[in-house]
């Protein structure tokens, strides 16, 4: 199957606006492969200093064998369930890569927060630049130079991201993604919201919904809903640089050991009989693999926040994205998904269904996806397309076609998808660009017009909420909260007042410079508006009763204002008091350079160039 032309033409368009970042991005890679071995090039007392803590036999393999070297970074800490699981994983990766030779060594940590536990907390305005902390710790981890190859574990929200932008700042190191999977179904995320609306109205109280929530988020693993976390491992699937279907195994299946053990086979080329020589992850992401990852999430109804991260994972490889391509290729991608909140299945009922593998098959059967690409494996990006299991009484890996469907209630084939375009849509118009998640959204909220009621914060909205004053069609808006304002926190406690007003029959929609990302709901939300508020962008010239549309058929996003007297109208300013407020308590203050040198939104709020 030929690739689609679409998916061409945004490919070549992106390669042609990426030309001299690229060719520069990879002349500095092939500059540093080119150097000698990390013992063989480095002084005397900077390989004794780095191999002083390991054992003799490592040591003697190191230095003295020459032997492949790998470095882990862990985003291990038990605070996250679904980071939790990695405690035991350095151990494993040790011992095998010492059956095959090598050695391993944890090259260092990287923080790893839960927007869950910091939601609606002055901690959730840490929460987007943690992604950009998290690649200079992995950047930190592998400085010192002394890896051949490299093994990341990490899942959730800005972690993998965070990952991925450090490590393809090390481009050369052939570089394997090591997940820990989801945690087992509980309390099913449609009841869990049903109990969050009932709270916001008072009808439930504190135990009640803390008894939901414990039942929901229960153990160890990621959320089961598809959100920001679980995007990022159909996105690393796409982009081949997991182990092949590896991606929602729980944390307690026999399969997750061995296939952990495969991750260091992978990362040292002997994943196969055949001699096969990992990529660098540089290489291996390049034009191709970043549009597979987009075709990917637009496929599945995947997070808002990867509008954002993605950019900034695309810079790190010199390439360049933006949010037209996103669109262009939405257009043209089917939704073949319905994962919570796209749908009322989680991922554990999607990996039964067939999981990252049904969809690859059918996007690369299609030609919706790049097939000519570099993944970790020898057989390419067609080798994710499948599922593992254990064979020879639970010793050896195996992998056979996802496909078909095993529920077409959740996971559909191209031929028959639940849209004929995907999950998200990009708006224009006198407010700004901004994007939209529309497959979780009824098709009769596609289209929203109402009066503004403007906040400055999300408890305002709560406040005139509880006091019943947005009982009405209303366009919420929400400013102040872009990155160089708070940091760009989530505003997921929004979603459940928002719901009470829209199941009451009102006509309801949410315009914000904040973000919302997978978990966002049925709402109509048009997040990420850019320019932000608080660099002069035009939500702050918004006034309570001005009638915004929100239309996300036609992809536009105005205030309905005569032109000249929206020109004429003055821009407000972030109030001094606020942005102190935003910028101290919790170590907020420690962040105010990344808020200060943010890039906006679309150009993935990069901190760093």
């Amino acid at each position: 199957m030929s690739t689609h032309p679409t998916v061409l033409d945004v490919t070549d368009r992106i390669r042609e606006r990426s030309r001299g970042p690229r060719s520069a991005y990879l002349e500095r890679l092939t500059e540093i492969r080119n150097r000698d071995r990390g013992s063989d090039r480095m002084g005397c007392a900077n390989v004794a200093h780095a191999v002083a803590g390991i054992p003799a036999n490592d040591k003697f393999r190191v230095v003295t064998e020459r032997a492949p070297n790998i470095g882990i970074v862990t985003a291990y800490n038990d605070m996250l369930s679904a980071h939790a699981p990695y405690q035991g994983y350095p151990d494993i990766i040790k011992q095998e890569a010492r059956s095959l030779g090598a050695t391993a060594q944890v090259a260092g940590g990287v923080p790893a927060m839960c927007d869950g536990v910091t939601q609606g907390t002055p901690g959730m305005e840490l929460s987007l630049f943690s992604r950009d902390v998290i690649a200079m710790s992995t950047a930190v981890a592998l400085t010192h130079d002394m890896f051949d190859g490299a093994l990341l574990l990490g899942v959730c929200d800005k972690i993998v991201p965070g990952l991925l932008i450090g490590a393809l700042h090390f481009g050369h190191l052939p570089t394997v993604f090591v997940p820990a999977g989801p945690m087992p179904s509980g309390l099913s995320n449609g009841e869990k919201s049903k109990v969050r609306e009932q709270a916001a109205q008072g009808l439930v109280g504190r135990q009640g919904l803390l008894d939901a929530e414990m039942a929901a988020y229960h153990t160890v693993g990621t959320c089961t809903f598809y959100g920001t976390a679980n995007s990022n491992q159909m996105l690393l699937e796409a982009m081949g640089l997991h182990v092949p279907g590896t991606a929602f195994i729980q944390p307690g299946d026999a399969m997750r050991e061995t296939l952990t053990r495969e991750a260091v086979r992978s990362v040292l080329g002997r994943a196969s009989e055949a001699k096969f020589n990992c990529p660098p992850i540089g290489e291996m992401v390049d034009e191709r693999c970043i549009v597979n990852a987009m075709v990917a999430l637009l496929a599945t109804g995947g997070s808002t926040n990867h509008l954002i991260h993605w950019v900034a994972v695309a810079r790190s490889a010199g390439i360049v994205i933006d949010w037209d391509d996103f669109s262009r290729l939405s257009d043209v991608i089917p939704l073949l998904t319905r994962v919570y909140p796209n749908g009322s299945a989680d991922v554990n009922a999607f990996q039964a269904a067939g999981g990252p593998g049904f969809v690859i098959g059918e996007l690369l059967d299609a030609g919706l996806m790049h097939a000519d690409v570099l993944t970790v494996r020898a057989g390419g990006i067609r080798e994710f397309a499948n599922v593992p299991s254990l064979a020879d009484d639970n010793k050896r890996l195996v992998w056979n076609s996802a496909a078909p469907s095993k529920d077409e209630a959740v996971a559909r084939p191209v031929e028959s998808p639940f849209s004929a375009t995907g999950g998200l849509k990009l708006l224009n118009g006198n407010l700004g660009r901004s994007v939209i998640k529309v497959s979780s959204v009824p098709d009769d909220r596609h289209v929203i017009e109402a009066p503004a009621r403007v906040f400055d914060s999300q408890a305002a909205l709560h406040h005139a909420f509880t006091a019943g004053e947005l009982d009405r069609d209303v366009v919420c808006v929400v400013r102040w909260q872009g990155p160089q304002a708070n940091g760009m926190p989530e505003l997921h406690k929004l979603t459940p007042p928002l719901s009470v007003l829209q199941g009451k029959g009102f006509r309801v929609a949410l315009v914000t410079d904040g973000r919302m990302s997978g978990a966002s709901g049925k709402v109509p939300a048009a997040i990420h508006v850019s320019p932000e508020a608080a660099a002069g962008g035009p939500l702050a010239k918004v006034r309570d009763g001005d009638v915004i549309r929100l239309d996300a058929v036609a992809g536009t996003l105005a205030v309905l204002v005569p032109d000249d007297e929206w020109a004429e109208r003055e821009t407000t300013t972030l109030p001094e008091a606020k942005r102190i407020a935003d910028g101290h308590g919790l170590g907020r203050e420690l962040f105010a350079g990344m808020r200060r040198n943010a890039l906006t939104a679309e150009e993935g709020a990069c901190s760093w160039l």
